[in-house]
């Protein structure tokens, strides 16, 4: 059974709509059994600002997020509407340190409009959710997983994230129990 967590932090990074993040919100209790906590707005760091990228630095938001005094929380997510980046790839839709049990998604990319598309509001939250539970998979342990329709299989593109469900496969859900 997914997971032995209490509790679950999101954090809005910037302006995030209410309404994604209330989306958010119950999609995480159903799927980790946990009360889930909408935090505070914080500031984007501008030490993640890359000017010649026009992008932020992951991994300088989640340093962020590891200063947020956790108390009885399990877990904290950011929420940022944000382009987010690591070295090596042009963007990434999230990022998570395991070991300090925090996570962040991107907004950005998940939206049609991005692309030059029609607005789709049921596929940007179906998206941002899918982007939650999969850093939040990876807080617990987890690792990419080969079954593209599982959560925690690696999303390169939309198409892939379009693809998976929201869902652990079974073999992910035995890894997590294992590993917790």
């Amino acid at each position: 059974m997914l997971p032995s967590m209490k509790r679950i932090l999101i954090i809005p990074i910037g302006s995030a709509d209410p309404a994604i993040l209330k989306t958010i919100s119950a999609s995480l209790e159903i799927t980790f059994h946990c009360m889930i906590e909408i935090g505070s707005e914080m500031p984007i760091p501008l030490t993640s600002y890359d000017s010649r990228r026009h992008q932020y630095y992951s991994t300088t938001i989640l340093e962020t997020l590891r200063d947020i005094t956790r108390r009885d929380r399990d877990r904290v997510l950011g929420v940022a509407d944000a382009d987010l980046f690591v070295p090596g790839l042009n963007f990434v839709f999230g990022e998570a340190d395991a070991s300090a049990g925090v996570a962040v998604i991107s907004l950005t990319r998940l939206r049609q409009e991005f692309y030059g598309f029609r607005r789709n509001t049921r596929l940007f939250h179906d998206r941002a959710v899918k982007e939650g539970i999969h850093e939040l998979g990876h807080t617990c342990g987890l690792g990419h997983c080969p079954d593209p329709h599982c959560i925690m299989h690696f999303s390169n593109s939309l198409w892939d994230t379009d693809k998976k469900g929201q869902e652990f496969c079974t073999r992910c859900k035995k890894l997590y129990v294992i590993s917790s």
